[in-house]
């Protein structure tokens, strides 16, 4: 195996909630219904979703960061582990086997006003 992309992105979590606020529809149009909520059905706290935007802007990144891909063509989903994972479908799948991407590797974190995401995708 070898590493095809490398993507790395932060986003300041009050200036992400500010956007949300300010942009109606937007969560629906970056998040999956299922990236929304918590496994209890409580909608997801915004520094974790800060925190799933990075990572989606990461993917994009590390696929070279082509016009074209669709926010909801990647998921971000967490195991039962607590391990973060990536889902992708459409427009990023398509890229992703373009460049002959096989595995994926998400890490999220958020803290002192800032959500990151580093994902390598791995062919």
């Amino acid at each position: 195996m070898s590493i095809i992309g490398v993507g790395i992105d932060v986003a300041e979590i009050d200036r992400f909630r500010a956007s949300l606020e300010r942009t109606p529809g937007l969560a629906q149009r970056v998040f999956l219904p299922q990236e929304l909520l918590l496994p209890s059905g409580e909608r997801r706290g915004i520094a974790s979703l800060a925190a799933r935007f990075a990572a989606k802007e990461a993917v994009a990144k590390a696929l070279g960061a082509p016009g074209g891909l669709h926010w909801t063509d990647a998921e971000v989903y967490v195991e039962d582990s607590g391990q973060p994972r990536l889902r992708v479908t459409g427009t990023v799948a398509a890229r992703a086997a373009e460049l002959g991407v096989q595995n994926w590797h998400v890490s999220l974190s958020h803290d002192a006003g800032v959500a990151s995401a580093v994902v390598v995708a791995e062919g």
